[in-house]
């Protein structure tokens, strides 16, 4: 039975008129969501990519339950709490940035970022306003987050509001990519030329750039990025808000990477899928240019639910999984490279790539490249009829699982997209 589209209901990233009506989900356990209508459906991309245990992963639960009780919320500027301390604690020893910014998802984490950025340099006597992001990346749909990130048709009707950028070539590769170097250095050439205008930070999201199209970079290529930054003094900001907690193999992408940001922006795994919240992490040097009896120093910027109790018993729940089980995030990559590498000699699979939980491929179509291309969506639809959600980024089709998915249900994954790919109409290629 078909249901309408909710009267009530706004849903995000949603052409309402071109898309079927939304599905209802009544359950979910592990890497399973239970429909009101239908058979079950593994969740292959985590729920936009923040379930990272699986879902109602009883840790957590019960970590939120036990703190509900105790004290829900109480206003950070004025207070502290356990969770809090803890928290912070945990991120400063496991990452060497010292300081923890709450705020609450992952654009205002960017956002936070950004303006402590230019406040920085502001609170230091030098007039720095340059800020370089690179082409394809996506950091939030806030007005900063949105000016840092591509230009697109989702930012169209706001890019005269946005502030400018310098933008950098993202040398992204792939599976036997024999054309990857003269890419990198064009890139850092730029970079270097960019440099030369005082810079107050550059932006990058660390190995994999999530929206974009999970474009993946070598970490060599990040760590000559960092050097150029550094030798120009500028700052370094990490987004990672999608690659972080273990995502891309290790705690923070960064580290994987080989590179010690400034500035770390984080969310979506951070409290497991349970409950929104956002972090900034950064270093002490970075907090010391806020601190004085100059009100015009201070970093006024803030949100209601800050710090909030229940998101952080969830965040310490979910890190100690993480250090539990650290073979699950730290050996996915493999799970993912055998059965990647047979789907990847599919004729309508090119430009397979892989990092940690993260596994991708462009789909070989006829039509122009990118979001719009409708072939991602044919795909989807296919996949779902055999019990897999995926949701195609355009022509670039990627599976990001929870941690907790069985070898079966990976399996079922590879093998849905598989036979959704030998089902793709012709026109559609």
């Amino acid at each position: 039975m078909s249901r309408n589209h909710h009267p009530n209901l706004w849903p995000p990233f949603t052409s309402i008129t071109t898309t079927p009506p939304l599905e209802q989900v009544v359950r979910g356990e592990g890497a399973v969501l239970y429909r009101a209508e239908g058979p079950p459906l593994i969740d292959a991309i985590s729920s936009w990519w923040v379930t990272l245990h699986g879902h109602a992963h009883p840790v957590v639960a019960e970590a939120i339950a036990e703190q509900a009780a105790k004290l829900e919320q109480v206003i950070f500027a004025e207070f502290t709490h356990p969770q809090a301390e803890r928290l912070a604690e945990r991120l400063a020893g496991r990452t060497g940035l010292e300081r923890v910014f709450f705020s609450d998802n992952g654009s205002t984490a960017v956002e936070v970022a950004l303006k402590t950025a230019v406040q920085w340099w502001h609170n230091r006597g030098e007039a720095r306003q340059q800020l370089i992001a690179f082409d394809g990346a996506y950091h939030g749909d806030t007005f900063g987050a949105m000016a840092v990130g591509a230009r697109s048709l989702f930012s169209e009707p706001f890019d005269p509001l946005l502030f400018p950028v310098t933008r950098i070539p993202w040398p992204h590769t792939h599976w036997n990519d024999e054309e990857v170097e003269p890419r990198e250095q064009q890139a850092l050439d730029a970079l270097g030329l960019a440099l030369r205008t005082p810079t107050a930070a550059v932006i990058l999201e660390p190995l994999v750039q999530g929206a974009g199209g999970m474009r993946i970079v070598r970490p060599q290529f990040l760590q000559a990025v960092e050097q150029r930054v550094r030798e120009a003094g500028s700052l370094l900001i990490a987004d990672e808000v999608m690659a972080g907690f273990g995502r891309c193999g290790r705690l923070l992408a960064s580290q994987r990477a080989g590179i010690t940001p400034d500035l770390v922006a984080l969310s979506k795994g951070l409290t497991a899928g349970f409950l929104p919240m956002g972090i900034t992490l950064a270093k002490e040097a970075i907090f010391e240019e806020f601190l004085g009896t100059d009100p015009t120093k201070t970093l006024w910027h803030g949100h209601s639910f800050t710090a909030n109790p229940l998101g952080c018993a969830a965040a310490n729940a979910s890190l100690d999984l993480l250090e539990v089980e650290p073979e699950q995030h730290e050996q996915f990559e493999q799970r993912h490279r055998s059965r990647l590498e047979r789907l990847a000699q599919h004729p309508r699979v090119q430009r397979p790539r892989l990092c940690g939980t993260i596994a991708a491929f462009d789909l070989v179509t006829s039509g122009t490249q990118g979001y719009l291309n409708p072939a991602g969506k044919v795909l989807r639809r296919l996949v779902r009829d055999q019990g897999v959600l995926i949701r195609p980024l355009g022509d670039v089709v990627y599976l990001l699982p929870p941690l907790c998915i069985s070898e079966t249900q990976l399996d079922q994954c590879y093998e849905a997209i598989s036979n959704g790919l030998e089902a793709l109409p012709a026109s559609d290629l």
